[in-house]
């Protein structure tokens, strides 16, 4: 009987396609790429010399590349082998894209085939899905193939030359890459912006105003009250008011304000109109009510799918990336490395049949959407990121199988993919402006006296009566730099409005813009006078441009089209594990590191570090995937030039996106002049002061000599010259003896440290023997030296304490070094005689019990905490830190006559819930927790018993029967 081995990447998914192909079919995976480039050190000796030797790509032949067999793959590659010798047909079906189609053509390479070879590609993994590919085999894309060898040949030139001068230059370990390193770059261009900033103050004003004249009150509207609404001053005789966007980062007015005849208004004016808005009669002058529409988002790619679960999910690219491959390999989305934002037609059936099914039909589409992919060089023919299946399984059906994380994300992909085929959200807009006229109000510019006669105050919002998609989905974004200068709203329920349908997930959530905000406005009509309740001057600096987050900046990269989908969560992850960015928050700080690294690309290989040439790098890299370009001659160009088009240039690139005139990248290294290290490796503070990257951290240096550290959590935009100066300060301090330990007479001394401040105590120098047998305690003399003397042992540690937070290394006493150091400080014991201590640690103060451990809420507690109140923290369930205290109950429903047991309603997670303490379940969507039954409660509480608990997934665990693993074969690539 024939026999077809099928091979795949990944081992998850073995076990579902072989249940889907049959007892005919042998199913292995090659674990990923079973080959690579060769390290030079992995060469053999007769290479280490030849043309291989330094790339183990010959730079001189056609850019040959020498690939071997990862040594972990080795195994792999024998049981492959042996699974071929019993196969009539091979069918490769790794995932189909560039890397895909590589990992495919090196296992054609490695296990040589005798047998028909077919190219299987599937987008998801259903029966449906493996049985149309098994029937529209294809044969391996060489063009594809080429495009991927180039840019991991590519990778291999940029990081092999430019890496070293980092190691010489900046700091050994250093990595430069052709994309991360244009990451850094926008990272710490950010920071410098930052760091350049000078803010400018202006003031504003605000009115509570109301269509009812005997209204009184505040500027906070009461609870129902329908008639007052708040307005933000606008214009000044009809010169619009300045706000936070007409400033530049330097501080001053932008020239288009000026010339407008903007009006920076500042305390005084801004008093001086607000006491007049009070005692004047405000006038509606203009009322304008627009149709509001709104479509839904595409569906994800991989760069939206990673930005959005950053935004909501708060899941790092990686995490994203992984959990949704495990989402792809279990056969519940489809493949997650696409550009493509295009539905099949069996995908877009589902989305619009499950819209009906679960929203109703007036909530889909009036026509099926078409959405059209925006990045040019997208990568083949793949779908958007979807659920899998030829019709969709609702988050609740597929609960019981994932875990969390994969819930979480599948639910989002879920609703943002039905979202996609729903109906518009409608609904209106509407925009007031109202006239007062000012009593003699001096304001103007620097409050230089001009008068003003009239204020105009503005308001808008818009009331969605028909949320459409909103229902299922509302797409996430970045905050707004000056968000809270958008028109003053007040929320309002939404007329017609339909509930949130599926689940109640936070994930549907949103942040909502200013002008998409739904609020209500009382009606009025041009001429109608209204009543001031009150007016408020206010004053407001503006702000730095905000940081990148992984979000921002993977959304930043794919706008210039700098690197592809599967790139982007290695790039993520690259920038932060080599040390150039940290995280704060959400938010990428980079470090001093990558100022210094990214001061050294651009003033050496600014082609490299420059946007639009590595966009058109990628731009190059899709035409050989297309067959339009010949890698050799695109590898020959880059590294060598001249006349290259595609070489490291000047130029800029031309529309095809190739470059001018060039030198190559072997000549711009060879033609490096001599690099200042020094200069490299400082950064300009002010008044003389330099921070310079030392190999040890970075630090501070005057125009004198002095030196101080400077802390690790101290961002880059905070390091003024006023806080260097108490840096340096501090640094007079460092060092201060505060006295001897009475208990051991060591010399305390409170010191500064690259972590911050701390005390610690000085060790007597240990007792050494007169004289040192001959090889013990001393290392043998060179020739023409002396022998150095060495510790034969270590001695003992000093004890060393960080600083409160709430104390100076300027002021720090005796008693309170003594303190710290005593730390961790025993508490007590509990009832079973174990030890109770208080100790600092990372992530703040707490207490320790064998295993367990509790937070404390402030560092002066560690050494005031009592044995008593430790008991009652560790009686306490154990919370992670910053989590709140368990909420109430929302509702108390009665006693269960079914089981005796308290019903009470709880807000989780994805909405409220009835339980009774051992069984939940969630409230249906007609369900209000306010006028629900306690009846309705007992009811579906009684049906989610009596269909069980859910059945957990179990994986089989297969034994492999040992073998004999062949040498693998190792040697030149073919090509």
């Amino acid at each position: 009987m024939s026999k077809k081995l099928v091979i795949v990447e990944s081992p998850n998914k073995v076990r579902s396609i072989a249940g889907y192909l049959g007892k005919d079919f042998d199913v292995e995976a090659s674990v990923g790429h079973i080959r690579d480039l060769a390290q030079p050190s992995e060469l053999p000796a007769a290479e280490k010399k030849g043309p291989y030797g330094r790339f183990a790509v010959d730079v001189t032949d056609g850019f040959k590349p020498y690939y071997v067999v990862n040594p972990d793959k080795k195994k792999t590659v024998t049981q492959l082998r042996k699974a071929l010798k019993d196969a009539d047909e091979l069918y490769l079906a790794t995932d189909d894209d560039r890397e895909g189609e590589a990992i495919a053509w090196h296992l054609l390479e490695v296990l040589k085939p005798k047998v028909p070879v077919r190219r299987m590609t599937f987008t998801e993994i259903t029966k449906e899905a493996v049985t149309r590919a098994l029937d529209n085999t294809r044969d391996l894309d060489t063009h594809r193939v080429d495009a991927q060898e180039t840019r991991r040949i590519l990778d291999r030139l940029v990081g092999y030359e430019v890496s070293p001068v980092l190691w010489r230059k900046v700091r050994a370990g250093l990595s430069a890459g052709r994309v991360q390193s244009v990451a850094t770059r926008l990272v710490v261009e950010r920071e410098r912006e930052r760091m350049a900033f000078k803010a400018a103050g202006y003031w504003g004003v605000e009115a509570r105003l109301s269509t009812d004249l005997a209204a009184g009150g505040s500027l906070r509207s009461p609870a129902g009250d329908d008639s007052s609404f708040t307005a933000r001053l606008t214009a000044l005789d009809g010169r619009r008011v300045a706000t936070g966007r007409d400033f530049t980062d330097a501080g001053v007015l932008r020239p288009a304000a000026v010339k407008a005849g903007t009006v920076h208004l500042h305390e005084g004016a801004a008093r001086a109109v607000a006491d007049a808005i009070i005692r004047a009669v405000p006038r509606v002058a203009e009322v304008e009510d627009k149709p509001y529409r709104r479509r839904p988002a595409a569906p994800f790619t991989t760069s939206t799918l990673q930005q959005e679960a950053s935004r909501k999910l708060r899941m790092n690219p990686r995490e994203t990336m992984r959990v949704a491959q495990a989402l792809y390999e279990n056969g519940f989305i489809t493949y997650m490395r696409t550009d493509s934002t295009v539905l099949s037609g069996q995908a877009v059936a589902a989305a619009r049949g499950q819209v009906a099914e679960l929203y109703g039909p007036e909530y889909v589409a009036p026509k099926p959407r078409v959405y059209a992919t925006k990045t040019k060089g997208a990568q083949e023919a793949h779908e958007a990121i979807r659920p899998a299946g030829d019709h969709f399984r609702t988050p609740a059906q597929v609960s019981g199988r994932l875990t969390g994380p994969q819930f979480r994300l599948y639910e989002l992909i879920w609703r943002r993919t039905v979202a996609s085929q729903m109906a518009d959200a409608t609904g209106s807009t509407a925009t007031v402006r109202v006239d007062v006229p000012l009593r003699p109000a001096d304001g103007g510019s620097r409050d230089a006296g001009i008068t003003f006669n009239t204020a105009s105050l503005s308001a808008a919002g818009t009331v969605i009566t028909f949320r459409g998609f909103l229902a299922a989905y509302e797409e996430g974004r970045d905050a707004d730099r000056y968000e809270s200068e958008a028109a003053p709203a007040v929320t309002a329920a939404a007329a017609g409005g339909a509930g949130d349908g599926v689940g109640r997930s936070g994930a549907a959530g949103a942040v909502k813009s200013g002008k998409d905000r739904d609020v209500r406005l009382p009606a009025m009509i041009v001429g109608q006078e209204l009543s001031a309740l009150a007016a408020e001057a206010a004053g407001h600096e503006t702000t730095p441009p905000p940081r990148y987050t992984e979000a921002s900046l993977v959304k930043a990269l794919e706008e210039r089209e700098i690197g592809r989908p599967s790139t982007y969560a290695s790039i993520m992850s690259t920038i932060s594990d080599r040390g150039y960015v940290e995280h704060r928050g959400q938010a990428l700080v980079p470090t001093w590191l990558a100022f210094a690294v990214t001061r050294l690309l651009e003033e050496n290989f600014s082609e490299l570090v420059d946007y639009d040439f590595t966009a058109s790098m990628e731009a190059d890299l899709d035409r050989i995937a297309a067959g339009e370009e010949d890698r050799v001659d695109w590898l020959t160009q880059f590294y060598y030039g001249p006349q290259g088009r595609a070489g490291v240039s000047d130029a800029a690139p031309s529309e095809t996106g190739t470059a001018g005139e060039s030198q190559g990248l072997k000549a711009l290294v060879d033609g490096l002049g001599e690099i200042d290290a020094r200069a490299v490796n400082s950064i300009d503070i002010g008044e003389g002061i330099t921070l310079r990257v030392g190999r040890y951290g970075p630090y501070l240096e005057d125009a004198e000599g002095k030196r101080a550290n400077v802390p690790g959590d101290l961002a880059p935009d905070e390091l003024t010259v006023a806080k260097a100066r108490e840096l340096f300060t501090r640094a007079a301090d460092d060092g201060r003896e505060l006295g001897a330990d009475p208990s051991t007479g060591h010399t305390i001394v409170a010191k500064d440290g690259r972590y911050g401040p701390y005390v610690t105590e000085i060790l007597p120098e240990p007792e050494t023997a007169p004289e040192a047998e001959e090889g013990v305690g001393t290392t043998a003399s060179k020739p023409g030296g002396r022998a150095t003397a060495r510790k034969s042992r270590k001695g003992p540690k000093p004890r060393t304490a960080s600083l409160l937070k709430s104390m100076d290394l300027a002021t720090v006493t005796l008693e309170q070094a003594l303190d710290l150091l005593s730390l961790p400080r025993v508490v007590g014991q509990d009832g079973e005689g174990v030890d109770i201590t208080a100790q600092n640690g990372r992530y703040g103060p707490y207490l320790k019990k064998g295993t367990d451990s509790r937070s404390l809420e402030s560092e002066e507690q560690l050494f005031t905490v009592t044995l008593e109140q430790a008991l009652e923290l560790f009686a306490q369930p154990k919370r992670r830190r910053g989590q709140a205290a368990a909420r109430g109950p929302l509702r108390e429903l009665g006693t269960d006559p079914a089981t005796g047991r308290p019903v009470v309603i709880k807000d989780g997670r994805f909405g409220p819930y009835f339980t009774d303490g051992e069984t939940n379940v969630t409230l249906r969507r007609d369900d209000d927790p306010a006028t629900v039954t306690p009846e309705r409660a007992y009811e579906l509480l009684a049906e989610k018993r009596a269909k069980g608990p859910a059945k957990k997934r179990t994986t089989r665990k297969t034994t492999t029967k040992k073998t004999t693993a062949k040498k693998a074969a190792t040697g030149k690539s073919a090509r």
